[in-house]
Order: structure tokens, then sequence, then C-alpha cells
């Protein structure tokens, strides 16, 4: 399994941008597709973005469409998801996956198998 280190995460206003970051210390990371998830309290845990190895393909939820881009630094073992126009509802903690399958954009959790510890982005209205 891969580590994941999250970060970037914070109390913004709507409307605001944040970045958030998910960095790992795997020799091999450009071998993995990676996603982004969140969980807000109370519900399950949903599908924000996904990213093939090379960044070539990409996969967002329809909820993130046109507002977060991620994006991926082999070079650096990072992988991104930038937020812009930020609501209420993007409030959650924001967990980055990794997926031995490369060239995979699953919306499916389960084709990832390394999970970080999240990382609270909480908008206010």
């Amino acid at each position: 399994q891969v580590q994941l280190v999250e970060s970037g995460g914070g109390l913004v206003q709507a409307g605001d941008s944040l970045r958030l970051s998910c960095a790992s210390s795997e020799r091999t990371f450009s071998n993995y597709a990676m996603g982004w998830f969140r969980q807000a309290p109370g519900k399950e845990r949903e599908f924000v973005s996904a990213i093939s190895w090379n960044g070539g393909r990409t996969n967002y939820a329809d909820s993130v469409k046109g507002r977060f881009t991620i994006s991926r630094d082999n070079a650096k073992n990072t992988v991104y998801l930038q937020m812009n126009s930020l609501k209420p509802e993007d409030t959650a903690v924001y967990y980055c996956a990794a997926s031995p399958n490369s060239y995979s954009v699953s919306s499916s959790p389960y084709v990832y198998n390394s999970w970080g510890q999240g990382t609270q982005v909480t908008v206010s209205s």
C-alpha cells in the first residue's frame, strides 16, 4: 500500500478557493491512478475526482465539474485538487486515494487500495 498525506484544508467563505495536496513517499507513485473523495457529517463517502497515472484521463463528479480541477506532479509525488467557487455543500473531510490500476479514473472507492487520513474543508455561507 501507498502512504498518502493530505494537506491544504481549512475554513473559507463561499466563493473562495482552496488547493488540496496529497503527497506520497512511494517511489513508484507514477504507477498509481489517484482519486479524491469526501465525506460530510452523517453522509457516505462520495467520489470527487480522479486522474490517471500520467494525467491523460480525468473524471469529476457532476457536483464539482467546472469548479474543481485535479492534477498531479509525478516528479513531486503529489496530486492536487484545485477547488474554486466553493459552496457550503462542499464542506467535508477530503481524502485522497491511490489505485494500482494506472489508467483508472473510477468513481468507485473499491478500486483504490490506499487512503490518506483526510483534511477538513469547511465552507461558510
